[in-house]
């Protein structure tokens, strides 16, 4: 492959003004590592690593025009003074120098500016709202995350002052001195942020503006401050900086939310007001509820044909974000329905992806899994780290460090730990052999591709790059001293993942009972008839035997139309595996009952994808019990107790979701045989695919 791959998106383009070498942007997502509004080095370095990995545009993430005033939080860079005109040439300098150009966003948050709260300070807005938000999905939050939520606003809840004629002036003033501000650090274009709940964005819908002058009303009036601002910006910097508008598509979630309709037309004004671009956006209108709709959504491409349609509306470059894999993107700029794509937890995955691209090695491109655990951060005011790249937020772990003297190194184990840790190991110089008494690779994340499909991403990107690498696998080999002696390693690595075991409850052994254990071995076609029963181990080994199994794509689709398994079925365990695995069986038409120890659904999942999922899970049908304590499993029920009441459900099979912990027996085994260990990923701590990469890391960065 090369470039010719992608000829649309590694294309140049141009907006307003400002030209750029391709037309892959870096959206805007917040770091939280300023210093009373400075830019500091390590959020340069963040940027310059993403601008170096060849995308066209960077923008960064939110700047407050009037910091501290109006921001969200005190991490955020400040536009509001000359002294922060340094931080922002010494970003340029470092974006220009390497490659790419520099787009600063600027906002001022409105009522959602929780430095404003924390202060004491009435936060701005067109009115007070007239609603609250449903605060529902918080019950699975835990005391921890939400003392740390609650911490970004000392604890206080937002006042709101109504703003008049001279607010307005204000703001509208303090845009264009920002904007100035930009143009004076070298910047070369300035993103004007109408959307997300912010000032221009609750202007700019019905349902938050209910003004009654010349601001509020009618769609024109509604948006006449972000075009005051827009014409504003523009008379002040000419045609020395790009303007760029961020606008929502569509708003999700509340009745008279913003329409794509309206958005449409406001997309016009914007381009009247002096507009260059139109970046188009989504908004869940309810954070706790709504964030997987907009602004981060689940769905591939969710923006896109909100973004065309307003396309065919204006006549100066429209960006889409939200989603937009290269494929997607190419052919979305081919089409004309866009001229930009914005990749931005793509971009915290892999900052390298547009240089891959160019280079055709989209094989090489590390995937984002969209687990969210980068923007949940957010919430509390944090710096994003991200699942699959350790490097996210500590640039200087790139380059790997090259091996001083190369060693044989034997990984026990072909889960997400162990084969990052034997790509890892083997870019810096090593010799790798991977054993695993599975068929195939994958471990633990093979059989989470089934109900979690964005994983199988990452399982392709590891096993390509294991064959890239030319690394040596030897599947269906048991690690014993015997086995691991044979191949003589310098150093073993044992990554053989959590254990399963059955529940230790009275009928917890029932032949109906199956752990996550015993359901990947009759997935994988090596469960007994004792610990699957006849018919399911049978269709287990047959379904080994013809290949079938080893596609996780055709297992989820099969199973939509066949599945062997009863009608009713308990899922013991409600956190991460429990609630997915729960959401899987009633998609497929089971009926599902849930049952759970304590209150939080879905951990370690990150809140937005956990709040999601409890969601998910009751659209289809699946009782949710909470707080509860199981007595007693029979070959027909299911019993435990919530409080002092006694409750049962009808039962096919059970799964036990509970449980699960780390053991590496084999380490032991190896260590008592004379051998050097390391143990990593869940079998030293259970974290899942976040803890399987970074614990690899730690454990071969310096080998």
């Amino acid at each position: 492959m090369s470039n010719t791959d992608f000829p649309h998106l590694m294309s140049e383009g141009r907006i307003g003004p400002m030209s750029t070498a391709n037309r892959i942007v870096l959206p805007a997502m917040d770091m939280n590592v300023s210093e009373g509004g400075e830019i500091e080095q390590s959020e340069i370095d963040h940027y310059v690593a993403r601008a170096a990995g060849g995308a066209g545009l960077v923008i960064t993430g939110a700047c407050a025009i009037a910091f501290p005033y109006g921001a969200a939080s005190m991490k955020e860079p400040g536009l509001s003074e000359d002294k922060y005109v340094p931080g922002i040439k010494a970003l340029a300098d470092a974006i220009h120098a390497a490659g790419s150009k520099l787009c600063i966003q600027s906002t001022h948050h409105g009522k959602v500016a929780r430095v404003d709260t924390a202060n004491g300070r009435p936060v701005m807005a067109p009115n007070k709202p007239d609603y609250s938000y449903s605060m529902s999905a918080l019950a699975d939050c835990t005391p921890e995350e939400l003392a740390k939520m609650g911490a970004a606003t000392k604890g206080k809840q937002a006042s709101y002052h109504e703003m008049a004629q001279e607010d307005i002036d204000w703001l509208i003033a303090a845009w264009a001195d920002a904007a100035e501000r930009v143009a004076k650090g070298g910047a070369d274009a300035i993103e004007i942020h109408a959307a997300h709940g912010y000032i221009l964005g609750v202007f700019l819908n019905q349902r938050d503006n209910l003004r009654t002058d010349q601001y509020g009303g009618s769609l024109e009036n509604r948006a006449r401050l972000a075009c005051q601002v827009i014409a504003a910006v523009k008379e002040r910097v000419g045609d020395s900086l790009a303007i760029l508008v961020r606008v929502a598509g569509e708003e999700y979630g509340q009745e008279g939310a913003l329409s794509l309709a309206e958005s449409i037309e406001a997309s016009k004004m914007f381009e009247a007001a002096g507009a260059d671009g139109i970046h188009v956006t989504g908004w869940g209108r309810n954070p706790f509820d709504n964030f997987t709709d907009g602004p981060l959504p689940n769905k591939v491409g969710a923006y896109l044909e909100n973004a065309a349609e307003i396309k065919k509306h204006v006549s100066i470059p429209v960006i889409a974000v939200g989603r937009m894999l290269p494929d997607i993107s190419e052919k979305a700029i081919a089409q004309n329905k866009v001229d930009f794509a914005a990749m931005g937890r793509q971009l915290l995955a892999d900052p390298e992806l547009p240089n891959k691209l160019r280079d055709g090695k989209l094989d090489q491109v590390r995937p984002c899994i969209n687990c969210y655990l980068c923007v949940a951060e957010n919430f509390f005011d944090d710096t994003p780290f991200c699942a699959v790249n350790p490097a996210l937020g500590n640039e200087k772990l790139l380059p790997l460090k090259p091996a001083s003297a190369s060693k044989h190194v034997v990984v026990v184990g072909a889960g997400p730990a162990g084969m990052e840790s034997a790509r890892v190991l083997t870019e810096r110089g090593h010799r790798v052999t991977i054993v695993d008494k599975a068929d195939r690779l994958g471990g633990t994340m093979w059989f989470s591709t089934m109900t979690t499909p964005d994983n199988e991403r990452l399982l392709r990107w590891l096993k390509s790059e294991l064959k890239r690498l030319r690394v040596a696998v030897k599947l269906n080999t048991p690690a014993t001293a015997e086995t691991i002696r044979g191949l003589n390693p310098d150093h073993v690595i044992v990554a053989t993942g959590a254990v399963r075991p059955k529940p230790d409850m009275p009928g917890g052994d029932l032949p109906n009972v199956q752990t996550g254990d015993t359901l990947r071995a009759m997935m994988l076609g090596t469960a007994t008839a004792e610990e699957a029963g006849l018919v399911l181990s049978t269709m287990g080994k047959l379904g080994r035997l013809s290949g079938l199994t080893k596609s996780p794509e055709f297992v989820r689709q099969f199973t939509k139309f066949w599945l062997p398994m009863g009608k009713d079925v308990v899922v013991i365990g409600g956190s991460l595996v429990g609630l997915e695995l729960a959401e899987f069986l009633a998609e497929r038409g089971r009926n599902v009952t849930l049952v759970h120890e304590s209150q939080q659904l879905g951990l370690p999942l990150a809140m937005p994808r956990r709040w999601t999922g409890v969601k998910e899970n009751l659209a289809h049908g699946v009782k949710i019990h909470r707080n509860v304590s199981v007595t007693r499993i029979t070959e027909k029920t299911v019993e435990w107790t919530e409080g002092e009441e006694q409750f049962s459900a009808p039962v096919d099979m059970v799964i036990y979701a509970d449980g699960t912990t780390s053991a590496a027996p084999v380490a032991d085994q190896l260590r008592g045989a004379g051998f050097s260990v390391d143990v990593i990923g869940d079998a030293s701590a259970v974290n899942y695919i976040h803890g399987a990469v970074h614990s690899a890391w730690k454990a071969t960065a310096d080998l």
